[in-house]
């Protein structure tokens, strides 16, 4: 990330954190629709406040969701002042660092016509110049992806050029920004998931800066809009592999969640949410619930990844002989947002009422769940997720031996232990 001081620039104003003022970091968004910095405004909220800054309005809500579009509209920018500050030492100073959409037009055709690419360093500055156009606003977007065959020509360089990936992270940042508003995707993936976009996919997972990784993430995401896609985007050999790897290890939240994201939308079809189980996600995620923590929307996220897989039976096998794993879940109850109770609840209504597994009963019991469920009830929760506690309640009424035995889940109070 660059700062506004680095390479003497301006900093777009929506780019700002209302509060700060600074570039930033971790855009996300109130209840209230105002983007701030999540540093920024969790100090706000932290230090007893509830209203939003910006507007004062009073909040119903202290959740915030990551501003994800915004994210990587700031990432893409500050790529682009970076490379253009190393090559603007060889081109003039009074070059223009922006250009007309008859312009863009005409990098468009370029690019279009660089079918050999005897010279990368050409179409790498074509593909810079259209980076910094698109970023400028959701009409130059709009007009790339308006643009005949562009973003179809896009992927079939990408699929081409395998060895050169300084060249691939420049296309797959433009495709990032460009299928964000391609209206025809679902014809678009027909013509252009083929092995080969693949292989160049997986190379950018492996190789690509961190930028890359995530843009590369987001696209894949972004393709994946039936049931055919997703598996072929799972099943190409090593994509599942580096998902989970860039969720286990890479150092960024954004990167993490993108991951996640993308996990999330390819583990629709059944046979896929097998497959990431035979991988290990379910200790994974597991682990990373236990051991360290994380954001709220990443926490989301793998109890959303966590409630898929529960629903086959290599998942809830998985998720019950891994009591860190279902310790993590009930601890995790209440404690983090409506949306992770949610999903929470669901897993653990799954594994005990539903499948009534007895090793989940045991580890739920020996975290305390029954009080959780207790406080649950009690809550201001959704009628489904009520009913799920009462269920859950149900069934731990007729295991318990203690005053619980007699407790009827229709009554308004907390009884002590």
């Amino acid at each position: 990330m660059v700062s506004e001081d680095q390479y003497n620039i301006a900093v777009p104003s929506f780019f700002r954190c209302p509060i700060s003022l600074d570039l930033m970091k971790s855009p996300v968004s109130l209840c209230t629709g105002v983007t701030y910095d999540r540093s920024s405004i969790q100090r706000w909220l932290d230090g007893g406040n509830n209203t939003c800054p910006a507007t004062m309005q009073v909040l119903t809500s202290k959740d915030f969701v990551p501003n994800h579009t915004l994210q990587r509209l700031i990432q893409i920018w500050s790529d682009s002042v970076r490379t253009r500050s190393k090559t603007e030492s060889d081109t003039s100073n009074t070059e223009s660092n922006s250009i007309t959409q008859e312009q863009a037009r005409e990098l468009v055709q370029h690019v279009k016509n660089s079918t050999l690419i005897p010279n990368g360093e050409s179409l790498l500055r074509s593909l810079t110049k259209l980076n910094l156009f698109a970023l400028e606003s959701d009409q130059n977007r709009k007009l790339l992806a308006s643009s005949d065959g562009f973003l179809q020509f896009l992927f079939v360089i990408l699929g081409k050029q395998t060895e050169n990936v300084c060249l691939q992270e420049k296309i797959i940042q433009l495709c990032g920004l460009i299928l964000e508003e391609f209206a025809e995707r679902v014809v678009l993936v027909k013509s252009v998931l083929h092995r080969d976009f693949m292989a160049s996919m997986l190379i950018l997972l492996q190789k690509g800066s961190l930028e890359s990784r995530i843009s590369s993430v987001r696209v894949l995401d972004l393709l994946a809009v039936d049931t055919e896609s997703r598996i072929f985007i799972a099943e190409h050999e090593g994509v599942l592999l580096q998902l989970l790897r860039i969720v286990s290890s890479s150092p960024n939240p954004d990167a993490i969640e993108a991951a996640l994201s993308c996990l999330i939308r390819i583990s629709i079809p059944k046979r896929i949410r097998s497959r990431i189980v035979q991988l290990g996600s379910v200790k994974l995620l597991g682990k990373i619930l236990s051991d360290s923590d994380p954001s709220v929307n990443i926490i989301e996220k793998i109890m959303k990844l966590l409630e898929m897989v529960s629903s086959v039976k290599e998942g809830r096998t998985a998720i019950c002989e891994d009591e860190n794993c279902v310790q993590a879940i009930v601890k995790k109850l209440l404690k983090v947002s409506s949306v992770a109770t949610e999903h929470a609840v669901t897993i653990l209504w799954s594994l005990c009422c539903l499948f009534r597994n007895q090793i989940a009963q045991e580890s739920v019991t020996k975290s305390n769940g029954l009080a959780k469920f207790l406080l649950l009830m009690q809550s201001d929760c959704s009628p489904a997720v009520r009913q799920m506690a009462g269920d859950l309640l149900k069934i731990f009424r007729v295991n318990s031996k203690c005053c619980l035995s007699s407790y009827d889940t229709k009554t308004t109070h907390i009884m002590p232990f």
